[in-house]
């Protein structure tokens, strides 16, 4: 394990053994970055449940009121008037199985991956290029639908995609630290609202365990839920 720079370790000392109120977290990682690049705002999520159990499993999407402060690449699986319309959108790449041979070879230059149902057919094939990545599209998360104009402009406006992984825990990017406070705890708060709607009816208990708020290479700081 990589050893903390000495600038990290004395922003550490400075954190205080509470739980946060959200913006007094968020604000203290904006008055103490660790690094010179714009880092990204970071949300994580602990969550009371079994992975193991199929019912117990949360996934699903946010559209950030402020965006991500990325630029998002969209690959659409398409042919037709929705390619056409995807292009239209602005999706960086279109294509129908000339795209699928190509990601087939291992090419995953992309962020997000929408595709027609008509073309599921062979994007299902893609499991093992696709899947390890979290890049599969799915209807849960509107990334397989036949409008895919709308799909695309929602993935370049900020939505994005969250599941919980092998662990229980859930983590989702919401901006960057260079935003203004009032975005990110904007942000920060529909990522929430969303989680929580994300609750599976299987699940017994606390749902949230834990939620911390961090910066790429910053530290982890725990903050308070309004439920």
């Amino acid at each position: 394990m990589a050893k903390h720079g000495k600038k990290y370790r004395a922003v550490k000392a400075r954190v205080e053994a509470k739980v946060y109120e959200l913006a007094d977290a968020i604000r203290f990682l904006k008055e103490n970055r660790v690094a010179r690049f714009d880092e990204t705002a970071e949300m994580a999520f602990r969550l009371g449940l079994d992975p193991k159990k199929t019912d117990q499993s949360v996934r699903g999407t946010v559209s950030l009121p402020h965006g991500t402060g990325k630029t998002v690449r969209v690959l659409v699986f398409a042919t037709g008037a929705a390619a056409d319309a995807a292009r239209a959108a602005g999706a960086d790449h279109v294509g129908g199985d000339e795209l699928v041979e190509r990601v087939r070879g291992g090419w995953t230059d992309f962020d997000v991956a929408i595709a027609t149902p008509d073309a599921m057919k062979e994007v299902r094939k893609l499991g093992k290029v696709l899947g390890p990545r979290g890049l599969m599209p799915n209807p849960k998360t509107g990334t397989v639908t036949d409008d895919t104009a709308a799909a695309v402009r929602a993935s370049k406006a900020g939505r994005v995609e969250f599941r919980m992984d092998r662990n229980g825990n859930v983590q989702v990017p919401f901006g960057k630290m260079s935003f203004d406070l009032t975005q990110l705890v904007d942000n920060a708060q529909v990522v929430i609202q969303a989680v929580l709607a994300a609750r599976p009816p299987a699940a017994k208990g606390a749902y949230i365990r834990r939620c911390t708020v961090s910066s790429t290479m910053g530290v982890g700081l725990a903050v308070a839920l309004r439920e």
